[in-house]
């Protein structure tokens, strides 16, 4: 570990005046020092179980849980929402994400009395759109707006379909049993768009056949126009209008040629699967999970421990390979604060939805109560500065 880091380490490393103490009832999660978590609850197919820990100064990582009916009316669908929203650049647009997609998915399912891929891509992109226009708000006074995005990964299980839309590179990958064997296996169901994975950098470059530098290598990390590693997004609107890309904007984010057509693209990949009896359970999590387990191991760890609070079981898996990355143990790694806590793992946020076969099948007509949980963290006014605050 550097000696720069370690001091900066020393300076803040100090026990949380608010660890291991436990807040609120469990109906809507419940907070212990940086890390959120709801050990378990009941959806419209089964139980579920979400945690999510903060790294960053402000939580960019924002979550839900929807379930019972997703329309405006009574009369339905019935089912799951699941929307995990990995923001960068600042929490505006995750908090913007959690706050209207269901909604639209909501107003579209309304209008078209069913659950489908077009009313989940409609929802999308009335969300992008939606962000669009805070960012032309708030452009005079806040330039910087422009710049802030995130991931967008959905799940909606409806009359025994499986939904998976994505944007970015969160993840969600299915347990599912093999009879013959018996052995839980680890299938990914969501579709990744980082430019490390060659066939996203070749989908870049079929996009802009015109620009040479559409992805460039930059410290060993491929980069969409050597700025960031993800080709689809909700919001960075200064890739995607050019008006934007402009004064006051910060200079490291300014292009130094124009563009006439969006660099990154806010059009989901979505895929749909009918879910069957071996389909056990679904994790869904931030890509801050993934860079610490992989989908087989994670999956093992949810088959081969209870249900109740599993989603912190894998949060907690990930936190120790993170310190044993760093040549630290992991008592030491949860006591020191948001900010300095980014040099050592990212915001993570896990979702785990339990399939139970007797009820995944069940009409969509069906009523059952709502249930709606949004994933947690600590709250601090904008602009306000964690007591050590990561160095630039």
């Amino acid at each position: 570990m550097s000696s720069g880091l370690m001091n900066l380490l020393r300076a803040c490393f100090q026990p949380r005046a608010d660890g291991h103490v436990h807040t609120g009832s469990d109906a809507g999660g419940r907070q212990d020092g940086l890390l959120w978590y709801k050990d378990i609850g009941q959806h419209f197919n089964g139980e579920f179980s979400m945690a999510v820990v903060q790294a960053n100064n402000l939580l960019e990582d924002q979550s839900q849980l929807e379930s019972g009916c997703l329309s405006l009316n009574d009369s339905g669908p019935y089912g799951t929402f699941v929307g995990v929203y990995d923001g960068h650049g600042g929490p505006e647009t995750s908090r913007f994400i959690n706050n209207h997609l269901f909604q639209h998915l909501k107003r579209f399912s309304s209008e078209q009395q069913s659950m489908s891929v077009d009313v989940i891509r409609k929802a999308f992109q009335a969300t992008e759109e939606g962000f669009l226009s805070v960012v032309s708000r708030q452009w005079p006074m806040k330039p910087q707006i422009a710049a802030v995005g995130s991931c967008c990964l959905v799940g909606v299980i409806c009359n025994g379909t499986l939904y998976i839309a994505n944007l970015g590179d969160s993840r969600s990958v299915l347990g599912r049993l093999v009879k013959a064997t018996g052995e839980v296996l680890a299938v990914q169901l969501s579709a990744e768009h980082n430019a490390s994975i060659e066939s996203v950098r070749q989908e870049l470059q079929s996009w802009h056949p015109d620009d040479p530098q559409i992805v460039v290598l930059k410290h060993n990390v491929w980069r969409v126009k050597g700025l960031i590693q993800i080709s689809r997004s909700i919001g960075d609107v200064y890739l995607k209008k050019a008006e934007f890309n402009r004064e006051p904007l910060y200079d490291k984010f300014r292009l130094r040629e124009p563009f006439s057509r969006p660099i990154l693209s806010a059009d989901p990949a979505i895929s749909v699967h009918h879910l069957q009896s071996q389909d056990l359970f679904v994790i869904f999590a931030s890509d801050g999970l993934w860079e610490h387990l992989s989908n087989q191991e994670a999956v093992d760890i949810v088959q081969n421990h209870p249900r109740n609070g599993i989603a912190k079981r894998l949060v907690k898996a990930a936190l120790q390979e993170a310190a044993k990355k760093r040549e630290m143990r992991y008592s030491d790694l949860k006591k020191i604060d948001r900010g300095v806590r980014r040099h050592f793992h990212d915001d993570i946020t896990v979702v785990v939805v339990f399939l139970d076969s007797n009820v995944v099948s069940r009409a969509s007509s069906v009523k059952s109560p709502n249930v709606s949980v949004k994933g947690g963290g600590i709250t601090l006014p904008p602009n306000t500065l964690a007591p050590c605050t990561t160095p630039t």
